[in-house]
């Protein structure tokens, strides 16, 4: 289990076994690539590493499932020996062969994975997403963007709640189904969502780093921003989301996120 009382949020690495992922798309497919890449993070100093073996880069397509088990489940072996392990998945079997390897956390883009979570005894983080990779971004449209994921978000923890899972997150799915005004708006009212959530018994995980929205900042020549080069952009936020509330941030950059995490936790130790 997480210890939530450590004095700052706490950092969740990425790692993608992936041919197509946005930000690092094939470059730790290969299980051995995979297992060092997770190592220099844990080295970094992650408390968690999220294993993903499918893309949820907008427009992407599905994986069958006996290929994503075959992508992550060496890597969550060999690495849950190290660091706690998340699995990024949306499919119950996935996850289940994933836990059975070794990792304790299922981070679920499409919020519907609780059953599996509570029948397996581990956490469960519920996303909110609109649609799905394949169209999440032709056309994003709320009436209250921040009503509408919060409700969404809230509703999951209290059915997770009634099936006996112990450890909720909750993550408003920045960038996914969601303009660059929707995820600032959502961004703006972290606070609300982590107060929330806390009255709900559970926690929030916010992840914004390297995203596509994250290009249209940082860039005097209004062009935007490539996907290497939005390291300050990505700190920016998160620490802006830590310093609302969120316990945990995903991050590609564990070295900075991780001090950005240290000066929100120092704030919070000095506050109390």
């Amino acid at each position: 289990m997480l210890d939530l009382h450590r004095g700052r949020p706490l950092v969740m690495g990425v790692l993608n076994v992936t041919p197509d992922s946005f930000s690092d798309g094939g470059r730790y497919l290969d299980p051995d690539d995979a297992l060092a890449h997770g190592l220099a993070m844990v080295a970094e100093g992650a408390d968690l590493v999220d294993v993903g073996g499918e893309s949820s880069r907008p427009g992407a397509d599905p994986v069958d499932e006996a290929e994503e088990r075959r992508r992550v489940v060496p890597v969550v072996a060999a690495l849950a020996p190290h660091v706690r392990v998340s699995i990024d998945t949306v499919k119950p079997s996935v996850a289940e062969a994933a836990v059975a390897a070794g990792a304790t956390l299922i981070n679920d883009i499409s919020g519907t994975l609780h059953p599996v979570a509570a029948r397996c005894g581990v956490g469960w983080v519920a996303m909110h997403m609109q649609g799905t990779p394949a169209d999440m971004q032709r056309q994003p449209h709320y009436g209250d963007v921040v009503d509408e994921v919060h409700t969404f978000l809230l509703e999951r923890a209290r059915e997770a709640q009634d099936l006996g899972v112990t450890e909720i997150w909750v993550d408003p799915g920045i960038g996914f189904g969601k303009t660059v005004e929707h995820n600032l708006s959502l961004l703006a009212h972290a606070g609300e969502l982590a107060r929330a959530a806390a009255a709900e018994g559970a926690s929030v995980l916010v992840g914004v780093s390297r995203k596509r929205f994250l290009g249209a900042f940082g860039s005097l020549a209004g062009q935007p921003v490539g996907v290497e080069d939005r390291l300050e952009a990505s700190l920016a936020l998160a620490t802006w989301a830590m310093a609302q509330g969120a316990s945990m941030v995903r991050a590609h950059d564990v070295g900075p996120t991780l001090e950005a995490a240290r000066l929100v936790g120092q704030e919070w130790e000095v506050a109390a």
